[in-house]
This record gives C-alpha cells, structure tokens and sequence, in this order.
C-alpha cells in the first residue's frame, strides 16, 4: 500500500481537534441558504466566490438556494504562503460578470482582520450594483475589524483552521470538516488568517 493511499486526517500531525464538524457545517449552509431565498426572492442574485478558500462553501451554499442564481469568480491575495496577513491586498483574477443593478453577494471563507472585506466591498461597490451583501461561513473571534455582514455562518475560536476550502500551503482543502492547523515545526497552532 502507498503511502497517499493510507493517509488519515487523524494520524496527520498538522491536524488538530476538529471546530466543527462537516454535518454542523452541512446544516448550518443549508440554513444560509434558505435566508437568502427568502431575502432575495423573485430575484436572481449573484454571488461572488472569493478563490480559493471559499470555494467549496459557495458551491454548496449555490445549490442550497432556490432561486436561478449566478456564480462568479475573484481571487484575492493577502497571505501568499503564510498563516499571517502582509497587509496588502491585490486582485489576483478579476470578475467576468458586469456588476451594474445586480444584487451581488460576496460569499468569503473566514474573515480575520477585515482587510481583505473592506477592500472587496469597496471595489466591487464603485461598479454599481443594486445591493451588495457578504455572507461569511466563518468569523474569527476578536477580530481586529467587526465589519457588517448580512449572513454569517459560525464565530471561531483564534485559530489558524483547515478544511472545507481552507489550506496551508494549497493542503487540506478537501477536508469536509474544519479542524486546528497544529505547525509541526513550532510545536503549537498558529493563527491568523484573513
């Protein structure tokens, strides 16, 4: 047997204890879900994935809306291959879609310091939308920047977590649930993350 073959989340040494677990996270999207039909309905929003840590929430929370909803894709950078903020935001792709008199939702993985957001809500606001909402699957607790968020799906502990679309270093996306990122290297979590 290879060694890819026999891998397990629960023998890994960069995984710690399990935040929440892939069915908390399964129901609490569909809950997202079925707010935003209820928000927006009778109307086809558009939401914005945020790549690449957002992108297995944004598919999910797609099909757990019952409108004809659009997806569009932006990836940002803060972090490059660290576990803490530069500072500096760059758009890295840019959207396809034109944004004027859409009802846009910006769908983000985790918000930290509220950077990343702030920037985003200001940059796809001068391109004119009909309303322009953000929905966080997570929210890290103590965040440095509150900043309003219309849907929102858990408040973390200060961790620095994996899984269900979120990495170190490109690894553990495909988790289905969010567990503590344990650095071999310094013998504890780290934390921070956008």
């Amino acid at each position: 047997m290879d060694q890819t073959s026999s891998w397990s989340p629960e023998i890994d040494p960069a995984l710690g204890a399990v935040v929440l677990t892939g069915d908390q996270i399964a129901t609490r999207v569909t809950e997202l879900g079925a707010q935003i039909t209820h928000d927006y309905g009778g109307q086809a929003p558009l939401l914005v994935c945020v790549l690449k840590g957002a992108f297995m929430f944004a598919a999910d929370l797609a099909r757990a809306i019952d409108l004809p909803v659009e997806v569009d894709f932006m990836a940002v950078s803060s972090y490059g291959s660290a576990t803490k903020t530069s500072g500096v935001v760059r758009i890295v792709k840019d959207l396809d879609a034109d944004l004027t008199d859409r009802h846009v939702v910006i769908v983000e993985d985790i918000i930290d310091s509220g950077l990343t957001l702030s920037y985003l809500r200001k940059n796809l606001a001068s391109r004119n939308p009909a309303s322009l909402e953000v929905c966080a699957l997570l929210v890290r607790e103590g965040s440095t920047e509150r900043p309003e968020l219309r849907y929102t799906g858990f408040t973390i502990p200060d961790d620095f977590v994996l899984g269900y679309g979120l990495d170190i270093n490109e690894r553990y996306r495909n988790l289905n649930e969010l567990r503590v990122y344990c650095d071999p290297g310094a013998g504890g979590s780290s934390s921070s993350r956008r």
